[in-house]
């Protein structure tokens, strides 16, 4: 078993207590009162999986509130999370995030010279909820809708770490091992077949780099579950791309010491998947992509050219070849369902995302973030509760 640790403290489950961490988080609930956000989409909305997700977050009694992040333009549809609300027994509120008078909010926030009214998307109503939650969080857990084998211990282990006074961490990332245990399947390809090489490319390529070791020092870069203080939250620029995790951890990197981050271990994980052939994993690969070739310029100076771009698909495709060999020893050892060429021909699409991303980072190497909370507060000091007031119904 790994019990490693690198530059970023890793938590691990050898022996986690649960229940005297979570008794513990409610003993300390009233001096720093801890959230939940949960971004879903409308089509997720009924979600065989939600009931259960719901009975769990129920148990954990030391949330002061649940706040759901919702974008629809059909009324029925914000009619079926409020009604999803009333389901939780822990405080639950909907943060309807594209609604008109959210809109209109926002437009005037344009006219004071910050424009966010052109986004959309999962990036932008996490912003508008990490707002609302800061006006009265000390800090919040972040995580998606759709995880299978959710348990109540997942906000738990985020929140523990940085809410406990022994411990002094700021941000904390959860990390787990893909797998279908019912079906012995392999999953988290973005991870393993693009992510994982290209970061040692990328080291290989620049010879050491800080931001890369870094990244490189995370189990799982491409994990969506987090805690943050709201403190730190609002210093952070969200990325409003499928790039939101690589962009979040490049944030990071330029506003909190690494001894102030730890990632946990939240055992093995299982949600909704999709192939990589999917337009959406693609675009999350292709995001990624650019906002690593914008921080390492940021950061280490690089030069991103066609031949550089080049030289780079041909080491990650050579890399990347290796590691499925690697993964296919894991699985004939493990006895796990292992389609060698479905992970080659994954391969091969994600080799071309190095030009394609490469690319679109040259023609607009400056793509514009949504702006950290400090920025906007100081152009419009009460946007948070008025953002409240209207996409939250009281």
């Amino acid at each position: 078993m790994d019990s490693n640790q690198r530059k970023i403290a890793t938590i691990h489950d050898f022996n986690l207590d649960n229940e005297m961490m979570a008794n513990r988080l409610t003993e300390l609930k009233n001096q720093y009162p801890a959230g939940l956000i949960i971004p879903i989409l409308s089509s997720d909305i009924q979600n065989i999986g939600l009931p259960k997700m719901i009975q769990d977050i129920n148990q954990c009694q030391y949330l002061k509130k649940v706040i759901i992040a919702l974008s629809t333009n059909n009324p029925k549809e914000y009619d079926q999370a409020m009604q999803l609300s009333k389901d939780f027994k822990v405080p639950c509120e909907v943060a309807w995030c594209n609604k008109p008078e959210v809109t209109q909010i926002l437009e005037e926030l344009k006219h004071k010279g910050l424009d966010v009214t052109s986004l959309s998307g999962k990036g932008k109503d996490v912003w508008i909820a990490t707002g609302i939650a800061s006006l009265d969080l000390f800090a919040f857990a972040l995580h998606d809708s759709d995880i299978v084998t959710y348990n109540k211990t997942i906000p738990t282990k985020l929140l523990y770490p940085i809410i406990e006074p022994k411990l002094d961490f700021f941000i904390s990332k959860g990390y787990y091992a893909r797998i279908d245990q019912t079906n012995h399947k392999l999953y988290g390809r973005l991870n393993r077949l693009f992510i994982g090489p290209l970061l040692e490319v990328l080291q290989e390529k620049l010879q050491y780099s800080k931001f890369l070791t870094y990244l490189q020092s995370f189990s799982y870069p491409l994990a969506g579950e987090i805690a943050v203080y709201s403190d730190l939250a609002t210093h952070l620029r969200i990325p409003n791309d499928w790039g939101l995790e690589i962009g979040l951890l490049a944030e990071l990197y330029r506003n909190a010491a690494y001894r102030r981050i730890c990632e946990v271990d939240l055992g093995i994980y299982d949600h909704r998947h999709k192939t990589v052939r999917n337009d959406s994993l693609l675009k999350t690969a292709e995001d990624s992509f650019v906002t690593l070739l914008r921080t390492l310029t940021e950061t280490e100076n690089i030069e991103v050219s066609d031949p550089f771009l080049i030289s780079l698909q041909v080491a990650y495709r050579r890399l990347s070849q290796d590691k499925i060999r690697q993964y296919h020893a894991e699985a004939i050892c493990n006895n796990f369902d292992y389609n060698r060429h479905e992970e080659e021909v994954d391969v091969d699409l994600l080799c071309n995302v190095i030009l394609t991303g490469g690319r679109k980072y040259l023609e607009n190497p400056i793509k514009a973030q949504l702006p950290d909370w400090l920025r906007t507060i100081s152009a419009m000091p009460n946007i948070r509760e008025r953002l409240r007031d209207e996409a939250i119904e009281h």
